[in-house]
């Protein structure tokens, strides 16, 4: 038969898949002899069977409940429902990764109206017992029946201010015994039956309610943002009750071994007497530092500090602890590794390994990658944030966080900036030809979009903040004004401020701090450098991002997206007059024009990375994308070409595509236009040579986009080779260079056997790997995939995260493949995805050569490389 249910003293710190973090450390310092409540742990084995079952805990799981509790009762010496000594218990949720907050809580179960009444007087503290009674009442309520905590909450409210008081410790035993009636009226009324008396059925229905949290909203969200799957399920944790709330030399608290913010070495927390957990977050009455418990309790802070000591020598990690003091008895409720910041959690591992407590390796495993993007980007005052209230929340597309007056158009943004003004772009989604606007924004706000759309990727690339999608907004861009969902309007000039780490919106100017690097950084990513096996390159089309990049640690470029380098006011004319040309001979004088302009961008970006490989990707987007939107763009064309305006919204009108994502692009541009791809190659080879006889060793790597057969990039890399031969031949020099292809397609990935007869490399474009293997619009599926996370379809989004089970098997089987035919063939990732840690760590599994990502996210790619690399090879 299987257990499902553990003592504390059956486990340890290894148990952690079956007993939770928390049930496993609390089994582990029972072991150690430390003065832990004793209890037991419900396992996550149950947790999944409960939801195998319907929603419904089995009879054998409670049989073996009450087995434990028997025991528990026995060792304690104290019986639930016992009218003299009662066994009360606390029921705590515990996943396997920490999630603090997300899941619920119980406290002082085991009490009912004969218990409260006998026991109150056996002790003689009826205060404390109707304390503990009323907090049990509201939490049961809360927790196990999902009534509004606000109900009590308003009662006891009213309760201190009719009697002039402002703490619930100024209440007496007879308020206490009045707000608990109060309480149990309140439960009959919202229930329709009594409060629940029998004890044994108040422990199911919280291990039930436990159980049901792991799904609730917040839960959910919490594990889509930390990678956390759903099939782990939670633990329950049934402990013997030790109280806080029973006089004036008890108390609880909550400490870390080290200061979470800094990482400083001297221990950190707080603490209030007479209180419960709850009191110490709920900010009612302000806690005092975790220093002052030494003249208060001299003996107890002596006690927990050899603790506190002794605990992170165990686990080898700053620990945050809870903690209770009852009757001037110290008890240990938790000890975990603490949650802290990217400078803290730099510090305290760069710290450790300085004080011999552990190696290299193991550091790197103690920093979130993600946690690197605090580092990097401005972020809300802490103090700020906590005052304010979001209006709206949509997708944390870029990290960081923008404040400043709304602008509408890209255009404004810029003229306001020039006014001096602090800005925010809110669009209802951007295009290529926002870029100027968005790099002089603080942030940018989209109605529409993914986590891979425009805004998203060039936000990240610019290190801009970036909230995407957010359809809790109504935006009329027309009258310039944005309207949430209660009403309130935004106008033009107005403040917002956006979090583009959570997705947050705030109605209302935030003070912003700069992000600082330490000294600790350096030395934690040397490291890093010094253990990955995967190189890191950086998507980057102009040299200002390419030199942030390698700021980062890039090792090359491994996507340059030549379109973008088509938007500044002259080229994009030029480019027009290119596209709506009748025939080859205007075609190619309008790219004369735009010759110089690619080859100087080149030219710029071969320098910036001082002979690192540099990838290039040929034109992409369809031509529709680059057309003017408005007459006056239109008349002015239209005289250039000497046509008429009709004849100009003629061509623009049949230009469009009913699916663009799928329609002229790529590849297909290239073969109905090679003129195009001619005059790219003469700007490739021409600002090779240029650079190499400054110096320099330039070997320039062609990407030919969207190919589906081998055909396709066979044609278009003889227009490669005749172009760039004969420059190289009529240039007399020796000019080294390659032509790859992206695998973005499908069948590509499946023939990628034939395709690499003719491709030197591939770099996996998995943004539209992923778009066509699931058949989804990576601009659109934000509309819906809320609805499949809802109904546990999805955990995560595909675009944000590599869904290894099938786009994975198909970038797998074209390495394979790849590999097959040509087993020099170098090999890569380019999509969004190379910066998400664990798409990194696969991208490490099945052999890729390099990820590459936007430069923000180059230092995450680095650790996230190095992580893979310990994890996957043994390196501890």
């Amino acid at each position: 038969m299987t257990q499902y249910v553990y003592s504390f003293s059956e486990g340890n710190k290894d148990m952690r898949n079956l007993l939770g973090g928390k049930g496993a450390n609390l089994a582990e310092m029972k072991g150690l002899g430390l003065p832990v409540p004793d209890g037991f742990t419900v396992t996550t084995e149950a947790c999944n069977k409960y939801y195998d079952d319907g929603e419904k805990i089995a009879d054998e799981v409670i049989e073996q409940i009450m087995n434990k509790l028997n025991k528990l009762e026995k060792s304690s010496g104290k019986k639930m429902g016992d009218l003299e000594n009662p066994l009360l218990v606390s029921v705590r949720s515990g996943a396997r990764a920490s999630m603090p907050g997300m899941m619920d809580t119980v406290l002082n179960l085991g009490l009912n109206d004969e218990v409260a009444k006998h026991f109150s007087e056996k002790i003689d503290n009826p205060r404390f017992v109707y304390d503990s009674y009323r907090r049990f009442i509201q939490m049961f309520a809360d927790v196990v029946k999902g009534y509004p905590k606000s109900s009590f909450e308003r009662v006891l409210d009213e309760f201190k201010e009719n009697k002039g008081v402002s703490y619930d410790t100024d209440l007496t035993a007879d308020d206490m015994k009045e707000i608990t009636e109060k309480f149990k009226s309140i439960y009959k009324e919202l229930a329709g039956e009594e409060f629940p008396q029998e004890p044994k059925e108040q422990l199911i229905e919280a291990v039930t309610a436990v159980f049901r949290s792991w799904n609730n909203e917040r839960a959910i969200i919490y594990r889509r943002m930390n990678d956390i799957p759903s099939s782990w399920g939670t633990a329950v944790n049934v402990q013997e009750m030790v109280y806080g709330n029973s006089g004036d030399k008890s108390g609880t608290g909550v400490a870390f071994t080290r200061n979470p913010a800094t990482g400083e070495n001297k221990l950190y927390g707080e603490y209030l007497i007479n209180a419960q957990g709850e009191d110490v977050v709920a900010g009612i009455r302000t806690p005092q530092p975790i220093s002052t418990l030494a003249s208060v309790m001299p003996e107890v802070y002596d006690q927990f500090a050899k603790i506190a000591k002794t605990l992170e020598n165990h686990y080898k990690d700053m620990q945050d602890m809870e903690f209770t003091i009852e009757n001037g008895k110290l008890f240990m409720l938790q000890t975990r590794n603490g949650k802290r910041t990217a400078p803290a959690a730099l510090k305290v591992a760069v710290d450790l390994v300085n004080e011999g407590m552990i190696t290299k390796e193991e550091a790197l495993l103690k920093v979130e990658p993600k946690q690197l993007d605090q580092l990097l980007h401005p972020m809300f005052d802490n103090e700020a944030l906590k005052k304010a209230k979001p209006i709206a929340k949509g997708l944390a597309a870029s990290p960081g966080a923008g404040t400043g007056r709304i602008y509408f158009t890209a255009s404004d943004v810029s003229e306001a900036k020039k006014r001096g003004e602090e800005t925010l772009l809110v669009r209802l989604e951007t295009s290529p030809e926002d870029i100027q606007g968005m790099n002089d924004a603080n942030g940018i706000l989209t109605v529409r979009g993914g986590m891979t759309s425009h805004a998203a990727v060039v936000a990240r690339g610019m290190g801009r903040c970036c909230v995407s999608g957010c359809g809790e907004l109504i935006i009329d861009e027309e009258n310039k004004t944005l309207k949430t969902k209660d009403g309130k309007v935004f106008k033009e000039g107005d403040y917002l401020s956006i979090d583009g780490s959570t997705g947050n919106v705030y109605g209302e100017e935030i003070k912003t701090v700069e992000a600082t690097i330490s000294g600790d950084f350096e030395t934690f990513m040397n490291w890093a450098d010094a253990t990955r096996r995967l190189k890191v390159r950086t998507n980057a089309d102009t040299p200002k991002d390419a030199i942030q990049a390698r700021k980062f640690g890039a090792e090359g470029i491994g996507l340059c997206r030549t379109e973008h380098m088509f938007f500044e006011t002259d080229r994009i004319f030029n480019f027009r007059r290119m596209i709506l040309a009748d025939n080859l001979e205007q075609r190619e004088e309008a790219l004369e024009k735009i010759l110089p302009y690619q080859r100087g961008d080149f030219e710029k970006l071969f320098e910036a990375m001082e002979g690192d490989p540099v990838v290039i990707r040929y034109l992409d987007p369809p031509l529709h994308e680059f057309l003017p939107h408005t007459i006056e763009e239109m008349k002015l064309l239209a005289e250039s070409l000497n046509i008429s305006l009709e004849t100009i919204q003629n061509r623009i009108d049949a230009l469009k595509e009913f699916n663009p994502m799928m329609g002229h692009r790529g590849c297909r541009l290239a073969i109905t236009y090679p003129e195009i791809a001619r005059m790219q190659t003469r700007a490739v080879i021409e600002a090779a040579i240029n650079v190499n006889k400054k110096g320099m060793n330039v070997t320039p790597e062609i990407m030919i986009p969207l190919v589906g057969d081998v055909k396709e990039l066979e044609y278009v890399k003889n227009i490669v080779v005749e172009v760039a031969d004969k420059i190289i031949k009529e240039n007399n020099v020796n000019l080294q260079y390659k032509v790859g292809t992206m695998i973005e397609i499908p069948r590509a990935a499946l023939t990628a056997d034939e395709i690499a007869k003719q491709a030197e490399f591939f770099s996996f474009g998995t943004n539209d790997l992923t778009q066509m293997t699931y058949g989804f619009s990576r601009d659109d599926a934000g509309k819906f995939l809320n609805d499949y996370y809802d109904k546990k379809i999805f955990e995560s989004d595909p675009f944000a995260k590599l869904d290894q089970t099938g786009v994975g098997q198909l970038v797998e089987m074209a390495a394979v493949k790849g590999r097959k035919t040509r087993s020099d063939i170098h090999l890569g990732i380019c999509g969004e995805h190379g910066g998400d840690p664990s798409s990194v760590e696969f991208c490490h599994r099945i052999g890729l050569d390099y990820v590459s990502c936007s430069p923000f996210r180059v230092p995450i790619a680095r650790l996230a490389a190095a992580q893979a690399a310990i994890k996957n090879g043994g390196q501890l």
